[in-house]
């Protein structure tokens, strides 16, 4: 099983930029999808961002045009370019499967990223 660990998280003014980085241990083409979730205190994780195998992205309308997810097949990392930082992108970030069903249910430690206005 593929195990996905997250880094690149910090604290960042208004406006900034951070690249979260997510590190597979085995080959992340084993995997149809990866995407990348947060989870802001009180409420619920949701996806924001994920990439197929094939490279086709999709994003959450609250990120669209600020945020890019991209993948190094030779790397095996996913990553998630973040511009335009807002105070509410605020959030423990995580990297996981995406479009599976049941949903994933093993979750890492994540990465937390805090945006000051």
């Amino acid at each position: 099983q593929v195990q996905l660990v997250e880094s690149g998280g910090g604290l960042v003014q208004a406006g900034g930029s951070l690249r979260l980085s997510c590190a597979a241990s085995g080959s992340i083409f084993s995997l149809n999808a990866i995407g990348w979730y947060r989870q802001a205190p009180g409420k619920q994780r949701e996806l924001v961002a994920a990439i197929t195998k094939g490279g086709t992205t999709r994003y959450a309308d609250s990120v669209k045009g600020r945020f890019t997810i991209s993948r190094d097949n030779a790397k095996n990392t996913v990553y998630l370019q973040m511009n335009s930082l807002k105070p509410e992108d605020t959030a423990v970030y995580y990297c996981n499967q995406a479009y599976t069903w049941p949903p994933p249910q093993v979750w890492g430690q994540g990465t937390q990223v805090t945006v000051s206005s």
